[in-house]
């Protein structure tokens, strides 16, 4: 099988790692920097071009794109889809993962926990927008924020007002969302694969930090995770048409919430913690899953 995996960099762990995994398995892995490529776009014959050459004769395509290129990014895997190319993830499901609105209002949609979220636009609905979510202290998002940037914890009233004025004030997209205490500044990583929870890891805030990410210093160990939280994650991935999705969860004293569906999870900190081959079973599922014109989402938005 030949497969062409997107990404920036081939030396990132991910990359290197889904590279490993094929060759391993006697597969050709073909790393292709995702802004290098370029189109032709054609009804009859669509083309992709890369460093001069057609690119042609892949079997799958694996996007790892980061969430700065997005629009670009998913572009490129439209192409691969229109020229027939298996895509682990498809463009449709990963614009809709990265849209955090659109995928709220997706899960919430489909009965989905989550924490309780506000949306506005004019600043004159600040307070009752607070209110409608339960009351300071609330956590202000970004929508365009990635990796724990964008999101401030507002533990007063005036403090949130504040906040979302400034946030208004720059012409920029903003989620309300409640504040879930009893979590501790934990959250659960599940990566799930298909149709199953393949692995799962507790991720904690270091001290004075709610947010729990990994790059921001939080640390990560072995969590067991209730069948709740196993059938939310695989339903949460389900939802957005992801194949391959790393799904964080709170544990709150409704139940499992989900905080964000992930398109492209990093496989490092899951793979050193729980000792799986996560990339193995990756490439193991498109091995099965693999088809010429084969989807999931077939162009629903």
């Amino acid at each position: 099988m030949k497969i062409a995996i997107l990404s920036r960099k081939k030396t990132l762990y991910s990359t290197r790692r889904l590279v490993e995994a094929a060759q391993q398995r006697g597969h050709e892995a073909h790393v292709i920097d995702t802004l290098r490529c370029y189109m032709n776009i054609v009804s009859h014959k669509p083309e992709i071009h890369y460093r001069g050459e057609n690119l042609t004769g892949f079997d799958a395509v694996i996007p790892r794109i980061g969430a700065s290129i997005t629009f670009y990014g998913t572009a490129v895997v439209r192409q691969f889809e229109m020229m027939g190319v298996y895509s682990l993830n498809e463009s449709v499901a990963i614009a809709r993962s990265r849209d955090k609105l659109r995928s709220v209002q997706l899960l919430a949609r489909k009965g989905i926990g989550l924490p309780v979220s506000g949306f506005a636009h004019s600043p004159d609905d600040v307070q009752d927008l607070i209110k409608m979510v339960g009351g300071a202290p609330v956590v202000i998002k970004l929508l365009e924020g990635t990796q724990g940037i964008g999101v401030v914890l507002a533990e007063t009233q005036k403090a949130a007002e504040s906040v979302i004025e400034a946030f208004m004030g720059l012409k920029a997209n903003i989620l309300v969302q409640e504040f879930i205490q009893e979590a501790g500044g934990a959250d659960i990583r599940c990566l799930v694969i298909g149709d199953k929870v393949v692995a799962a890891m507790q991720r904690q805030a270091r001290e004075g930090e709610f947010r729990s990410n990994l790059h921001r210093g939080g640390s990560a160990s072995l969590v067991k995770i209730t069948p709740e939280e196993r059938s939310t994650a695989v339903r949460a991935a389900a939802v957005m048409g992801l194949n391959v999705a790393g799904v964080d969860i709170l544990r709150s004293h409704h139940g499992p919430v989900v905080m964000e569906v992930n398109s492209s999870p990093g496989l490092e900190g899951i793979e050193t913690i729980t000792d799986r081959d996560i990339a193995g079973m990756i490439i193991e599922f498109i091995v099965r899953e693999a088809k010429p014109n084969k989807t999931r989402t077939r162009g629903k938005g």
